[in-house]
């Protein structure tokens, strides 16, 4: 039997005219009464009645809104990339794009969507530093979208880093590397500790040893100052959690005296265009960030329109690319 709106009403723990304000008149709520409602009716698959409308539930035209799209740094270029789809799908719905880059920095990241969720119809906040509780108690009644953090109550779009992880440890045990090493992006990063999780489950089904080294700035420099680590861990193969940070491994192992793949194979994050042309060419996880812009801007577009309210989680599968800086391992693994 399919729920009806009086289950979302019991299990939200409001009346049910509250229930159904969250669906027909959401602005009268305050936004986590709303949130709150959304979440029961996406666990127990509550499908509103909702007519097709031009309106928003702020009131504002679809066709007319205005979008915020924030980033933690547009320098990096699978950033850009996102951003760069997140503006085509924009452009094909007529939004106007307002766009900030945050700097990594929480207390930024902060400021900034207090600043724009007066400004700006609906925002989409990619991989966001703040909890993601905090940044919807920020963004209030404004539609928002996260990419690469995954909460209730909210759209969301993960890139599924299961898919690539799996294929990086397996292949690098199929060449025969026995312990491997992690350099970890930014502690405040979520994708950097759902890694960490993957790839500790992903060495122990695979029986290899793991060196999880400390975080680092998500740069190349912080793949440099990684590198003795990587060195002195004993791994013959380390994953990065980005690809600039495999850059810098790559810099930092060559001023050591490593060979790269001959006495370290690297692994990178996000398969950004440089990893093909890096020397070595680059193996990495391709993650499919061009097309998070475009969807998180699609599910977006939707809310504003007034198309549905109940939130939705989109998983987009990642992919090992295999190039030059992986190889057998050199290393007696005893």
């Amino acid at each position: 039997m399919a729920p009806t709106l009086t289950d979302v009403a019991k299990g939200a723990n409001v009346a049910l005219s509250t229930a159904s304000r969250a669906f027909s008149d959401p602005g009268r709520l305050g936004p986590r009464t709303l949130r709150k409602v959304l979440t029961v009716a996406q666990e127990l698959g509550y499908e509103p009645p909702v007519a097709r409308t031009t309106e928003s539930a702020t009131g504002t035209r679809a066709e007319t809104a205005t979008v915020a799209l924030v980033v933690p740094d547009i320098a990096n270029p699978v950033f850009g990339a996102f951003v760069k789809a997140a503006q085509g799908e924009c452009r094909h719905r007529g939004h106007t794009v307002v766009l900030a880059d945050t700097d990594l920095d929480p207390d930024r990241e902060r400021e900034v969507l207090a600043h724009l969720r007066e400004r700006a119809d609906g925002l989409v906040v990619c991989s966001p530093r703040l909890d993601a509780d905090d940044v919807l108690d920020i963004c209030g009644r404004a539609p928002a979208v996260l990419v690469n953090r995954e909460t209730s109550g909210t759209d969301c779009v993960l890139a599924d880093a299961a898919h690539g992880m799996r294929q990086a440890v397996e292949y690098l045990a199929a060449l025969g590397h026995r312990r491997i090493a992690y350099v970890q992006g930014m502690r405040r990063s979520w994708s950097n500790a759902h890694r960490v999780d993957l790839i500790r489950a992903e060495t122990e089904r695979a029986g290899l040893a793991l060196e999880l080294l400390g975080w680092q700035s998500e740069t190349v420099a912080g793949g440099t100052a990684a590198a003795a680590s990587v060195m002195a861990s004993g791994a013959s193969a380390v994953i990065a959690h980005n690809d600039l940070m495999a850059f810098g491994v790559l810099t930092g192992a060559r001023a050591l005296g490593l060979s790269v793949p001959g006495d370290l194979s690297v692994i990178g994050f996000d398969d950004i265009p440089f990893a093909e042309v890096s020397q070595p060419s680059l193996t990495s996880v391709a993650v499919p960030m061009a097309r998070a812009g475009a969807l998180s801007l699609q599910m977006l577009g939707q809310v504003l329109a007034g198309e549905r309210q109940i939130p939705r989680t989109h998983r987009l599968p990642t992919q090992l690319i295999v190039r030059d800086s992986t190889g057998p391992t050199t290393k007696d693994p005893s």
